[in-house]
């Protein structure tokens, strides 16, 4: 009987004791959760953000989001009704409960205990904003710990304000939209802002279930939800009976299809700043897309709408070819227009960044620069007529010039440029030496593996449209180094800088004298007078031009190239079909050229006539094209060429005086073939 009593005794102890215990245990753990809490310090408020690109002039141009879409704005900026109708169907109590609603979780751990699962829902705003931020969405009670962790440091350490703002900032809405502005556009069209009670009720029903409750899934079953979280509004005074009423009435306007997807402007453009900013920040591209940051860039919306009208009205419809187009500050190297194809859509490829084609007569300029540094002269004359070289190696190279043109007598440097002799430039590329003119090319930023061969002189090599186009506007500023760029300013999603372009000041990596002249030399191709009876390989587009440009065109059996600039503006037009085909119209060769026309005269429409500044060292002599030397009252026409000081001709032309001839040279030609065919004798003691 004693053993009795005692036995009952110990259990009644117990009764006591095990409540006692849990109590104590319960406790302890609730503080180390808060301590533990405590030590890891507030959890970041942000995810993912879309990255907004704006142009240079402060339009925003595009967004990137990667496979979701997201924006942040501030609680200030979101329709009242929005956040009103979210806390009627969500969670009513939460400016009162610290994190977690225990009536709520006792009925639903009741509920869960009963059905022994974790089927009944009774988080919080604080608790599903946790598991947005950091978690997955299984029901497991290993998630629900973490997510109570989360919770509770969440509300440690932001007000109630901060978590319903992160909270509407990161909920998702379906169809790719996260955060209350992103979905407000994409099922309204309009900011969070504009929000009226009716469509603020339509999006609070969503994130429940997304695919369930969006309207552009089953329209009945968004609109019983929204019905719903109309009449809980009412029934928390959180309404009035007129507006319950006016809102269950109104008929929304949601997006149409077409307009839910819509291209930015300057798609391509948009890829290229994506990859460099993801260069800058030493970022994949993904991190970039959705870190937030806002990205200013070198983009003119202006000029990036008449790039693309240029090029659309110009290629007929139904065509198979190709575009590639940059426009370029040739000051800074800043991109300010950019068309990578004709249709993003359909290809995203960048012709213009990309694309490595032949660039043909385009490539000539390098040439020429190079021979005005090795003894060259705008007036240096060589024969134009057919020439079979023989190489070192023993094989025999034969150049043609375009429709089996020759002028079949000597030829200044200016009229080789303008007409884009072939011939002249081989000989030229062969006296200088092909390796000079590799080395030159990469002054001016070509960076593709170039051979030394004679064929360089003629764009057989395979360039970049981008190369190109920086190449050139190192011509148009003066001989300085440029960098080709999209971007001028990062600001992270802090709104912190962290990167902002710096112009450096820096010596000029060309001779100044030397670009200028070549640059002179290259308005040639649009000069009408350069020589009667010779036409000019803008002669074109000439009469379209309303100022002075300098420019080079190049055509290979595939490929049609248009690079030309004014002191402010160089642009380059590529044309040609992607498998390589050849270009056999007339009219889709000349599509480069008429493009190129268009644009720059619609490009500088509102700008004053800008002359390229002659830099010291430079003089200005009329010389006659027929004999290359100084032009007399008596010439049929002349034309200004620019020399460096010194090396300008010092005879004047003879043939056109009344009456007088010059006296024949040896071999029966003309003292001037004989002191301008230097280079043509050479030659013909050589091969």
């Amino acid at each position: 009987m004693k053993s009795l009593f005692r036995l009952n005794g110990q259990k009644h102890r117990l009764f006591y004791i095990l409540p006692l215990g849990l109590l104590a245990c319960g406790f302890l753990f609730v503080v180390g959760v808060y301590f533990v809490s405590f030590l890891l310090g507030p959890p970041e408020l942000t995810n993912d953000q879309n990255t907004v690109y704006y142009s240079v002039d402060g339009e925003k141009i595009g967004e990137e989001s990667g496979a979701e879409n997201r924006y942040w704005v501030e609680l200030e900026e979101m329709s009242p009704h929005l956040i009103e109708a979210t806390l009627a169907i969500e969670d009513r109590h939460f400016y009162s409960h610290n994190g977690f609603d225990l009536k709520r979780i006792a009925g639903a751990a009741l509920s869960d205990l009963k059905s022994l699962s974790l089927k009944e829902g009774a988080s919080t705003l604080t608790q599903q904003y946790a598991r947005n931020l950091f978690l997955s969405h299984e029901k497991t009670w290993a998630r629900k710990l973490k997510e109570a962790f989360y919770t509770v440091r969440l509300e440690m350490y932001y007000s109630k304000d901060e978590l319903l703002e992160g909270y509407l900032n990161t909920i998702y809405y379906g169809h790719g939209a996260y955060g209350a502005e992103a979905a407000s556009r994409h099922f309204f069209d309009k900011s969070a802002s504009e929000l009226s009670l009716a469509e603020s009720a339509m999006l609070a029903a969503i994130p429940k279930g997304p695919s369930y409750y969006s309207p552009f899934n089953d329209q009945e079953n968004a609109k019983n939800r929204q019905q719903q979280i109309l009449s809980l509004m009412l029934e928390n005074d959180q309404i009035t009976e007129q507006e319950h009423l006016l809102a269950t009435r109104e008929n929304l306007a949601f997006t149409e299809p077409e307009d839910r997807e819509k291209v930015s402007v300057a798609p391509y453009f948009q890829d290229s700043a994506l990859k460099e900013a993801a260069r800058i920040l030493e970022l994949d591209t993904e991190k970039v897309r959705s870190g937030g940051y806002t990205i200013h860039t070198t983009l003119d919306t202006r000029l990036q709408n008449q790039l693309k009208k240029n090029t659309g009205n110009e290629i007929r419809a139904g065509s198979s070819i190709e575009v590639g187009a940059i426009a370029m500050n040739p000051d800074t190297g800043g991109i300010r227009a950019l068309i990578g194809g004709k249709d993003y859509t359909e290809s995203p490829f960048n012709r213009a960044v990309n694309a490595k084609r032949m660039p043909g007569s385009a490539f000539k300029p390098f040439l020429y620069y190079t021979a005005l540094n090795n003894g060259y002269t705008p007036t240096t004359m060589l024969m134009s007529k057919p020439t079979a070289f023989k190489l070192e190696d023993g094989e025999v190279y034969q150049p043609s010039n375009y429709n089996g043109y020759y002028a079949n007598e000597q030829i200044t440097l200016a009229q080789a440029l303008a007409l884009s002799d072939n011939v002249y430039a081989v000989k030229t590329n062969l006296s200088v030496g092909p390796e000079k003119l590799v080395d030159t090319a990469k002054k001016f930023g070509i960076t593709s593996d170039l051979p030394a061969v004679p064929s360089l002189a003629l764009g057989t090599a395979t360039v970049t449209l981008e190369n190109m186009v920086t190449g050139y506007g190192m011509l148009a500023n003066g001989g300085y180094e440029i960098d080709s760029h999209t971007i001028e300013k990062i600001v992270d999603r802090h709104g912190n800088t962290v990167f902002e372009r710096e112009q450096k000041e820096s010596d000029p990596v060309l001779d100044p004298q030397a670009t200028f002249v070549l640059t002179q030399l290259m308005t040639g191709m649009f000069d009408r007078s350069l020589d009667g009876y010779m036409s000019v390989t803008g002669s074109t587009i000439a009469n379209q031009l309303s100022r002075t440009y300098a420019g080079k065109s190049g055509t290979t059996e595939s490929d049609s190239w248009m690079i030309g600039y004014s002191p402010s503006l160089v642009t380059g037009i590529w044309t040609g079909y992607d498998n390589n085909k050849q270009i056999t119209k007339a009219a889709e060769e000349a599509y480069s050229k008429n493009i190129w026309a268009s644009f720059m005269e619609d490009a500088h429409q509102n700008t004053d006539g800008q002359r390229f500044d002659v830099p010291p060292g430079v003089v200005g002599v009329a010389i006659d094209p027929a004999s290359g030397k100084r032009a007399t009252p008596y010439c049929d026409a002349s034309r200004v060429m620019y020399f460096e000081k010194g090396k300008e001709p010092e005879g004047h032309c003879t043939i056109h005086m009344p009456g007088e001839q010059e006296e024949p040279g040896r071999n029966g030609k003309s003292p001037q073939e004989d002191d301008r065919g230097l280079f043509d004798k050479v030659f013909d003691a050589l091969f």
